[in-house]
């Protein structure tokens, strides 16, 4: 009896689809709506996307969201403040990126923050102000490495702010802020040290103030 007739031969595996930075970045900023909505907890947030950026391919990404609704879906949403940017979660978010490497990098006084910002220090030192800075959107995040250097994020004190991290041999600290106001921005800090410190407090005295009426000043709303 000839076996071939009644068993047909298994199909050969499809090769697994490579994942691409704008295939990362969409889910980036999916997983960082469903933080500001409350889906996820900032631990949950910061584990979820330490793996985006480790994926090599599109299946591996599938499952980060599989739980959340997609931009653009049925879920409901709450309404966004007029006091921050309409976003387009269609678009990537690009990232302003700060490094250090045997030097020093500074972003202080009046400027615009973005969703997302990357602080590397190797040998050197990294220093964010946020006190006087704009935000046009509710969440932002600080992905930070410190190898044998220093990162020191500075916020205002009627912000929301969370982090997480791990300080091997070194030091990964984040003195947790929760705001009354619950169209105040959030700032999450992520990231690691290595031999390092990394430090995200309040700077005393410092409020963000007017911020609707600053917002819309600023873009001439």
């Amino acid at each position: 009896m000839d076996l071939d007739k009644n068993h047909s031969a298994p199909a050969p595996h499809e090769p697994a689809l490579r994942a691409s930075d704008a295939d990362r970045d969409r889910i980036a900023d999916i997983l960082r709506d469903a933080m500001a909505e409350g889906r996820l907890t900032a631990e949950e947030h910061s584990d979820r996307v330490d793996s985006v950026y480790r994926a090599k391919t599109l299946a591996e990404l599938e499952p980060l969201v599989q739980d959340l609704p997609a931009p653009g879906g049925d879920a409901r949403r709450e309404p966004a403040s007029a006091a921050y940017d309409p976003v387009d979660p269609s678009v990537p978010v690009a990232a302003e990126n700060l490094i250090a490497v045997f030097s020093s990098s500074t972003r202080k006084g009046r400027w615009r923050i973005g969703g997302r910002t990357n602080a590397f220090a190797l040998f050197g030192s990294v220093e964010i102000d946020l006190t006087e800075a704009l935000f046009g959107q509710r969440l932002t995040v600080i992905n930070v490495t410190s190898i044998l250097g220093n990162v020191e994020v500075r916020v205002p004190e009627n912000i929301t702010l969370r982090g997480g991290g791990t300080g091997i041999f070194g030091n990964f600290e984040v003195d947790t802020l929760e705001a009354a106001n619950p169209e105040a921005p959030v700032v999450v800090i992520n990231g690691y040290s290595v031999f390092g410190n990394i430090e995200a407090k309040p700077k005393r005295g410092k409020r963000v103030a007017d911020l609707r009426g600053r917002m819309r000043k600023h873009l001439g709303h």
